[in-house]
């Protein structure tokens, strides 16, 4: 059975003047407007003490919630969220049989030697028939690493009727791959930001060297000083092309630094020299124009493409990389230049803080005494808190994330407070 709780009050009832119904129903207006009044001040009364002591606010979803914001964010490529790559090693934890796919290139000191190597990229040499490369079972079919390569990254990046690779409309059979750390691109490598130097090497007909003594482990720079400046052509093609591996941009001559400027001679064009494809982390460059010599717009790679011979032409790739930094001029960064971008998905949280609201703090410093009684006196009336930091919480009361304040902020009677939080997805 329901029990009730009744407020009983000894107060005398009104006596209406029964004789004069006009004076009776003003009476009844006085009474109304009277009773009416001390509602309110009840319920401000009640309003305030629930804002002395109150836990929770919930958010007023038209005023203090703003969801589905898109931002592009961009950062360094490379470990620390840096632009550049200069310096590189190799990873000499790899097996000789792995070296003959790929080589990892890493910042920082080679991971057999330090603890604090950080992962950037690897790089690989691939053709389509596979030379260049021993067939490591043993039997002359052509199942050969440098193949393998080709084979994959034309799985991965051209559409199924399209086997080779195709540079300013010229298929090629023989490529390099730059391949970039998954983790460190997130979403794509950001077209426009994106450059790589390459230094000049010996080249494989110098210093009495066949092209099949010309291997990766042979060769090295050139001396002269020479390099080749590559960037993608996203200024002139701001949307980029679309093919089975997302969007892909052509590799040309041109530089970043000073400005983004592709060397296009009148008359003449940019030098190609490859594709990128920046949904993928991949950039695949043309060998048969890194083989040419600098006047003609290579850097005398020599690629080594002789039958059922191991030409590590990938640590070609490496030595010209990480050579190029060293020989460039000072208004060249050399190495690898580019930045990774990504569109994240914001909902801000715009958190009011009353000024008689959160004045007092359930940190057990603020009390004192069995009784709870306040530390300070004069927190009595005027008391000290400091936000440090905010909760939100679903309806359930449970805790889904904090919100961090750089410093504490100072709360009391005379202040408010507005913290704007933004969670990213």
């Amino acid at each position: 059975m329901a029990t009730f709780n009744r407020r009983v009050s000894n107060r005398a009832a009104p006596n209406f003047n029964r004789s004069n119904p006009a004076a009776a129903t003003t009476q009844v207006e006085q009474l109304a407007r009277q009773l009416a009044d001390q509602i309110i001040r009840e319920r401000e009364q009640a309003q305030a003490r629930q804002r002395l002591g109150r836990i929770f606010t919930p958010f007023d979803p038209t005023d203090d919630i703003l969801p589905n914001n898109v931002e592009t964010v961009t950062r360094g490529l490379f470990a620390g969220d840096t632009g550049s790559l200069t310096s590189m090693y190799l990873n000499t934890n790899l097996t000789a049989t792995q070296q003959t796919y790929f080589q990892d290139i890493y910042s920082t000191g080679d991971p057999k030697l330090t603890t604090n190597a950080n992962a950037e990229l690897s790089v690989a040499y691939g053709h389509f028939a596979g030379s260049g490369s021993i067939d490591l079972t043993g039997n002359l079919n052509n199942d050969t690493p440098t193949r393998a390569i080709y084979k994959q990254y034309a799985q991965i990046l051209l559409s199924p009727n399209d086997k080779k690779f195709t540079f300013n409309g010229t298929d090629s059979d023989s490529i390099y791959i730059l391949n970039f750390n998954r983790a460190r691109y997130r979403e794509k490598l950001d077209p426009g930001n994106f450059e790589l130097t390459l230094a000049q090497l010996s080249g494989s007909m110098l210093g009495g060297l066949t092209n099949a003594a010309h291997t990766g482990s042979a060769v090295k720079l050139s001396g002269t000083n020479l390099y080749q400046s590559i960037i993608d052509d996203s200024s002139l093609t701001s949307g980029g092309s679309i093919s089975e591996g997302g969007l892909v941009y052509n590799l040309v001559s041109g530089s970043i630094d000073n400005g983004t400027v592709i060397f296009n001679p009148a008359g003449v064009g940019p030098t190609y020299f490859g594709l990128l494809y920046p949904q993928h982390g991949i950039a695949i460059l043309n060998a048969d124009q890194l083989d040419k010599t600098y006047a003609n717009g290579g850097v005398n790679f020599g690629s080594v493409t002789g039958s059922l011979i191991q030409g590590e032409n990938a640590t070609k790739l490496f030595k010209s990389l990480s050579g190029s930094h060293a020989i460039t001029a000072a208004t060249i960064t050399g190495g690898i230049q580019s930045r990774s971008s990504e569109q994240v998905k914001s909902t801000y949280y715009f958190v009011r803080v009353k000024n008689a609201e959160y004045n007092y703090s359930n940190n057990p410093s603020f009390v004192t005494g069995s009784l709870g009684s306040l530390f300070f006196n004069t927190f009595i009336n005027d008391p000290q808190a400091y936000i440090t930091t905010v909760g939100l919480y679903n309806d359930r009361k449970e805790l889904l994330a904090t919100a961090k304040l750089s410093q504490p902020l100072l709360k009391n009677y005379t202040r408010e407070a507005l913290i704007k939080i933004k969670l990213d997805f």
